[in-house]
């Protein structure tokens, strides 16, 4: 990953993904096209459970639990997971009560182009042809931009060592572009709409110049509003056969990009310990398992991303001053592996490898088993105590 400055394309900082997250963590980074994650999924689903679209829900009972659909069918289920997203209709039912997201008060602007319009360009080369995600800091605003490529078992770009003109040149089709920014629309707008391209260019006057060429080339975007949600007290009704999963309990902002993880790990949790149901009676009691495992993990997740905004906004002053200096010299430090105590950029290195280390060495599966061990296989499922089982420092 590559951080600049908004106005000049100066490096702020550089980090290494691929071999080193191999050396720390056990795997290369992968960065795969959400349309291709969900045809993956969809995939390894399709054999084994019957897939409904087009089934919106517009109500339901969670102590049977029924589902009722805008057809008028009631669908008749054991358990219901509520992976609707931020909209979620299911998470009234676990809340009580209506519970609407929040405007954040910023946007994203999101558009891709095909590659070939950057590699026409001397200045926008290097864009495509070097296998990193290119980040620029500036006030109030940030852009994230990478090379993807929608086929169906492709990454978006990644530092394998293995094979890597096959994976390159998959990966240099489109080039990905998000512009996150403050909202200057009134909150009752519509989440989601196509914006002119004008608009959008006006909210980055004054950007490095290449920032310039590439917004120069996207005829209109969408906008998406940024919503938020507060974390919630349980992400389980109290029946015991409705729980919440990924964005309807603990949407992410993406000022961290771990929305589509914690979904995931979620889901792993769930389907480790109910791969061990045996009895209907088990559901209440798994639930409350799997929310004791994971809500501080994703809870704290959420806070974070909400917070990592204000590093990467911050306006042009002392206080982006000092954290570009400090960016700057944490990755000199990493660069000649520095080991000395007072170095500058020791403190912003160290944080960013504990973080790093809370994230990606977290394993969903092995935090499941764990619980299964020490309550599953010694007691009855429903004489435990879940509130003060999972405890995260």
């Amino acid at each position: 990953m590559h951080l600049r400055r908004w106005c000049s394309g100066e490096t702020l900082s550089w980090i290494q993904w691929g071999n080193l997250m191999l050396k720390d963590y056990g795997t290369p980074p992968y960065h795969v096209h959400r349309a291709d994650l969900h045809r993956m999924l969809y995939d390894l689903a399709k054999p084994h459970v019957n897939i409904r679209t087009g089934c919106r829900v517009i109500a339901m009972d969670p102590s049977v639990p029924t589902l009722t659909l805008r057809s008028g069918e009631v669908v008749h289920a054991d358990l219901v997971i509520g992976a609707d997203g931020l909209k979620s209709i299911t998470r009234h039912y676990v809340v009580g009560r209506p519970d609407e997201p929040t405007p954040t008060g910023d946007a994203a602007y999101r558009a891709v182009l095909p590659t070939e319009m950057l590699l026409a360009d001397s200045d926008l080369r290097s864009l495509v042809e070097t296998a990193e995600m290119t980040m620029w800091l500036g006030p109030e605003r940030h852009i994230v931009a990478y090379n993807i490529v929608r086929s169906r078992f492709c990454f978006l770009f990644t530092c394998l060592p293995l094979a890597p003109n096959r994976l390159e040149n998959r990966a240099k089709k489109e080039y990905n572009i998000v512009m996150c920014h403050t909202d200057r629309d009134p909150p009752e707008e519509l989440w989601r709409i196509e914006e002119s391209a004008e608009r959008m260019r006006a909210e980055f006057v004054g950007w490095e110049p290449r920032i310039q060429k590439l917004l120069s080339l996207i005829p209109s975007s969408l906008k998406w509003k940024l919503m938020d949600r507060a974390p919630l007290e349980t992400w389980v009704h109290k029946d015991g056969k409705l729980a919440l999963l990924g964005d309807s309990c603990h949407p992410m902002l993406p000022y961290a990009a771990q929305g589509v993880a914690m979904a995931i790990e979620d889901a792993a949790v769930l389907g480790n310990l109910f791969s061990r149901l045996s009895s209907r009676a088990q559901i209440g009691p798994l639930l409350r398992a799997y929310e004791a495992i994971h809500y501080d993990r994703a809870t704290d997740t959420q806070r974070f991303s909400r917070l990592r905004k204000a590093f990467l906004h911050l306006p042009d002053g002392p206080e982006q001053e000092q954290r570009d200096r400090m960016m700057r010299a944490a990755m000199e430090d990493a660069h000649v592996g520095s080991t000395g105590p007072n170095t500058k950029g020791k403190t912003i290195q160290r944080n960013d490898k504990e973080k790093n280390s809370i994230q990606f060495r977290y394993n969903a599966d092995e935090e499941a088993e764990m619980w299964w061990r020490e309550h599953g296989e010694s007691e009855e499922l429903s004489s435990i105590s879940f509130k003060s089982y999972y405890s995260y420092e």
